[in-house]
Parts: structure tokens; sequence; C-alpha cells
């Protein structure tokens, strides 16, 4: 079935059909349904899907306004979603087939004056294929796939109508709205609705759930374009060879200055989307024009020559990035806000999807703890624990780029940086996912109990970063090794990155957080002094929630 098949005034499901006459518009019984989705987009797409592959009894309802999908940002997973698309919704050999497998993530650093030719910036990237395997995303291709996938499902797809007239129920009660077609309206019932209609937030901007997020502002431009020239055949064999023939291309690059990133990712067929993230002074009048942008990227020798005899195929931008959300789900009132809709962080890691995998996994499980019957006051009791690790998540994830995009443009810097939120993430966050433990109430309690000292010692990282940089530059170092160097970027996890979703005891991943946690500390504290400390001892976790300076 086509996705063109999927528009106007039709229901999918195979049970019912109706079409209006000619130049009417009429107007349908109402249809009651176990779920409501309102946005059809990667979100929703994906928690449709496993809704019928988990929850197959359920009836479900897609609605989405724009006909043929488009390109959107949000196109490099990282491994907590890849792991999701792998495992949860079984598209391995899809993803191979349709899409880019990833090459990790990839960093290169650059002159003050910033004409550093691409072979001689230094560069943390890999040198051979990740362990855990992610993908680059054609977005506007996968959702159409995720369309037609969803529709021969039994998903009630419809595609080109508009949800309004949004009735939240309360206290148990139903929801209620209208969708709207080409030639036809229909009332809509449903025990469940989940808002993913990006950032245009419906339930959000109902319930006043927007928070803003002030003290992060970001701006972004970005585009898509055909013809960029290959990384890989940028330079000599002698290039290529320092990681090991590994294709660069692959890779989400970035390319790093004070304040602000450079982003290459390709798309397949021919198409790479390039981007601009930055604190709001980086940006000028006029830059999300075609001739702007190229004007901002050409400053930048390496970068500019990967655009050079490029052609526009769409630009777009976001004057502010973050914001946060006072609520992700209600299991009460039976509502739930995935993606966009919800929150947003910052693009640099690639955060995204990781989310949005995350709030599917909790959408899923919520749902069907209600289809099985279980006693509402139960499910709204855990539905407010996956609404504190989420909050619990935003905020740690936050801890990563507040107030550290200054660091952004020094090698030494963030090569311990780049280290050190590796091993974390990792660690903290990609281990209980593989094991499937963030499904389980109790080892999220246990892991909110926590986080309170959690956030703060990453708050004293932060702390410890800031002040590197500031010694950096004082003494004139911060672009000292921009030149001629290459790591890894898996130092803190290079000896036990085979044990990550394994089964292993509580004091086990407790010592490899350590371990992560006194890499960064050491690494940290040398550039801050200018000279050797590896001779301090290592500490226990407990006291990384004191400061790191001691």
């Amino acid at each position: 079935m086509s996705v063109r098949s999927l528009t106007g005034a039709q229901h999918i499901s195979g049970t019912w059909r109706a079409h209006s006459g000619v130049g009417s518009f009429q107007r349908f019984m109402t249809r009651p349904y176990d779920v409501a989705i309102i946005g059809g987009g990667l979100a929703g797409n994906l928690l449709a899907r496993q809704l019928s592959r988990e929850v197959p009894d359920a009836r479900v309802l897609l609605v989405e306004k724009t006909g043929e999908p488009r390109w959107k940002v949000g196109e490099s997973t990282v491994e907590i979603a890849a792991h999701y698309l792998l495992r949860r919704q079984g598209l391995g050999t899809y993803l191979y087939d349709r899409h880019l497998p990833k090459n990790g993530l990839r960093f290169f650093f650059d002159t003050p004056e910033k004409d550093a030719p691409l072979t001689r910036m230094s560069e943390v990237g890999t040198d051979r294929p990740p362990p855990t395997p992610s993908f680059q995303l054609d977005r506007a291709r996968f959702e159409a796939d995720l369309r037609e996938m969803n529709a021969a499902a039994g998903v009630d797809v419809r595609v080109g109508w508009t949800a309004r007239e949004l009735d939240l129920g309360e206290g148990g009660g139903v929801h209620r709205f209208t969708i709207r077609g080409p030639e036809s309206e229909e009332a809509v019932e449903a025990r469940w609705v989940v808002d993913c209609t990006g950032r245009a937030s419906m339930i959000a901007r109902q319930k006043d759930l927007r928070v803003d997020v002030e003290d992060h502002p970001l701006s972004a431009v970005w585009g898509r374009f055909t013809g960029v020239q290959d990384i890989d055949q940028a330079g000599d064999d002698a290039f290529r060879r320092r990681v090991r023939y590994t294709v660069r291309t692959l890779s989400t690059n970035h390319f790093c200055y004070p304040g602000y990133w450079i982003w290459f990712i390709p798309l397949g067929r021919g198409v790479t989307s390039v981007g601009v993230v930055g604190e709001k002074g980086v940006f000028r009048r006029g830059m999300r024009t075609e001739a702007g942008f190229r004007a901002f990227v050409d400053e930048h020798r390496a970068p500019g020559e990967l655009l050079a005899g490029s052609e526009l195929l769409d630009l777009e931008g976001y004057t502010q990035l973050a914001y946060a959300t006072k609520r992700f789900f209600d299991g009460a009132d039976r509502w739930l806000l995935l993606g966009d809709a919800a929150a947003f962080t910052d693009p640099f890691y690639s955060p995204g999807s990781d989310f949005i995998a995350l709030e599917c996994d909790y959408a899923t499980d919520l749902i069907r703890r209600d289809k099985r019957g279980e006693d509402a006051a139960e499910v709204a009791d855990v539905a407010r624990t996956w609404d504190a690790f989420m909050q619990y998540r935003f905020q740690a994830t936050m801890l990563l780029y507040r107030d550290l995009y200054r660091c952004f443009g020094s090698y030494d810097l963030m090569r311990v940086k780049l280290n050190f939120d590796l091993g974390c993430y990792y660690n903290v966050w990609l281990d209980p996912v593989a094991k499937d433990q963030h499904l389980d109430p109790r080892a999220v309690m246990n892991e909110l109990r926590r986080a309170p000292d959690n956030l703060t010692a990453l708050r004293n990282f932060s702390a410890l970063f800031q002040q590197a940089d500031a010694a950096l530059r004082d003494r004139g170092a911060y672009h000292e090794k921009n030149l001629g160097h290459w790591d890894d970027g898996v130092a803190c996890l290079r000896s036990w990155i085979a044990e990550v979703g394994t089964q292993r005891k509580k004091r086990d991943i407790n010592r490899r957080t350590e371990e992560v946690f006194n890499y960064g500390r050491t690494e940290a504290l040398k550039l801050l002094h200018g000279e050797d400390v590896t001779s301090t001892e290592p500490w226990r976790l407990y006291q990384f929630a004191d400061s790191l300076i001691a």
C-alpha cells in the first residue's frame, strides 16, 4: 500500500471505509479507540508500531496532518535508540537495507583563525566499527515506510487529517476530539491520547506544561545538500590510515569551535545534512538564507571546502532549541507526551531519538498495563515513576551542555569531556536499557533515590570543565593541541565495553563508574593546573558529590 493511498477521507484498518461525494463534506459517527496518537512523525509512528507488536488487541488511531513526509532533523541515532529500533521494533534488516550504518560520533578541531586543512585538524573518533550499531536515518523515507508498516499492521492511519477541539477527559473519563480530512469530519473517543505533535505540543500548550530553558540559549540553522565532498577523499593515504580506513563519512561529523559546532550527517542517496548549532551570539542576520548560511560555513576552511560545489535542497532553523515540560506522562487521566511534544535538550550527542525510545517503551508499558486490567491507581503510580525518571534523564542530559559550549573548541579539553561523557553513557544509561531494567519500577525507584547525588556529581564535573577551560585560556593553551592529534574516544571504556548489557553486580557497575569519574577528574585537573597529577589517589563514588578540586 503506498503512502499516497493513505491520504484523504479513509479508514485504513480494513473494517470500515467511507468517501463523501464530490464537493460535499460529511461528518461520520463517533469512532472509539483505545489509543489515539496525534502526530505521525518519528515518535508517533514508532509508538503505533510498538503497540501493534506488543499490544495487538489495542485499537490504535494515528493522525498526521501533513501528506508526504519531509526531511527533518534528528537523523542521527545513538546506541539506546538503535538498540530500541533493532530489538523492540525488529527493524534491523530494514535499517541496513534502506538507511546507512553510522560510524560513531567524530569531532574535529581547528585553529583560532579557522584555517586548518581537514587532514591537519586534531580528531576524536573511532578507528573501527562501533561495538554497538547505530544508524543515519533519512527521516522522510523512514516515516513514510513506518506509515505503511503501521497501516499493514491494522493501525488506523489518517494522513492529511487534522486533529482539533481536543477535550481531555479527567477522573477516568474518555478523551474526545474531531479529525478533519479533505472531505469529511469525524468525532473520536479514545481511552488514551498521545501527543506526538512535535513543537506544536497540543497537550502541553492546552495544559500549560511547557517550561522555558532560559539558561541554555542556543539557536540552530540546518539544511540538506547534494554534492557535498567526501571526507574520506579529502586527504592522502596517511589520513585514511590513521583510522584504519574506517569510513569517516558515515560518522556524525562535528567541527567544533568555541561556542558552536557544525555538523555533517550523511542521509544516503547523495544527500547530506549540514547544520550549525551554537550560542545565540554566534548567529547573525541572514543565516537562514542560503547565501548567509554558506557565507558562515565558508569562514571555516575545512567545512567550507566540504560544502563547496554542493546544491541546497532545503534550509530551516530554530531560534531556541531547549525546553522542558512539567509532565511527560499522566497515568490517572491517561495522556502522554512523546518526542518534541514533551521536551528537547540539545542535538550534541544526538540524544533526541534516545528520548523517543524511552518514552515509547514507557507509553507502551502503561497502555499494556491498562489494557490487561491492572488497577487504575497502580497504573497511575507507575506513570509517576516513569515520569520522574524522564525528568531525571532530562536534567542529567542538560548538564552535559549547559555553560559548556565555550569548551567545545579545545581538543585538549574536549578529548577529556568526550571520553568522560561516553563512559558515563555506556555504563550509566545504555547498560540498564539493554537489560530492560528501565522497565522495572523497583529498579527505577532505586535509581531515582541516587539521582540527587548523581546530578550533584555531574554539576561538579561541569564546574571542573569550566575551570579547566578558563585555565587553558589564561595560559594561551586553549588551541595548543588542535592540530595533528588523534584520540579514539573510548579511553574510559576500552577495557570493559563488552560488559555493557550483561548481568553485572551493582558493585561492579559502580566500580566502572568510579573509573570513569576518576579519569575525568584526573585529566581535567592536569589541564587546570598545567602539571601531572597522576599521583592523585582514586576517589570513591560518594566523594564526587563534593568539590572535585580538593
